[in-house]
């Protein structure tokens, strides 16, 4: 295929079309239609500036609730929360029934400051993981403490 033929016949169409050329009919009104319409569109945006402000303020509201939430919570007062609801609970199951030695309160005393000596230590530093499976262990000891006591496994079948 030869180029040089078809560039000379598209350079020799393209000097032949006109240079103006006239609609087939009135298209100004139509033009005067689309530049009055957008014109209404800017009008109509500056109508979004108050409900942009109050979005925005939406927005921060929202925001500083969530980073309020976001905190996280003291874990040994979640831990204390539920195993406090626990033993109390125990205590008035068995409150009826006599207990199998006499000096069961005096270790759950001990119990209870080794709880509150690691509670102490978790003020300084909530998240050590460490005390925070001693302080479970020995609520756990505590409330194993209570049922023992007072339902021991050789009654039961």
């Amino acid at each position: 295929m030869n180029k040089k033929p078809f560039d000379e016949m598209l350079k020799q169409e393209i000097q032949n079309l006109p240079d103006e050329i006239t609609p087939t009919r009135e298209l100004w009104p139509g033009v005067e239609r689309a530049i009055s319409s957008e014109a209404m569109e800017i009008s109509a945006s500056t109508n979004i500036k108050p409900w942009l402000g109050v979005a925005v303020c939406l927005g921060a509201a929202l925001f500083s609730v969530l980073m309020i939430m976001k905190q996280e919570p003291n874990n040994a007062v979640l831990i204390a929360d539920f195993f406090e609801s626990q033993k109390q609970s125990l205590l008035v199951r068995y409150q009826s029934q006599p207990a199998l030695t006499d000096n069961w309160q005096a270790q759950l005393v001990e119990l209870e400051a080794a709880e509150a000596a690691i509670r102490q230590a978790l003020d300084e530093d909530p998240q050590n993981a460490a005390l925070l499976r001693m302080l479970s262990q020995v609520y756990q000891q505590q409330l194993d403490l209570i049922t023992k006591v007072h339902q021991p496994t050789w009654q039961q079948i």
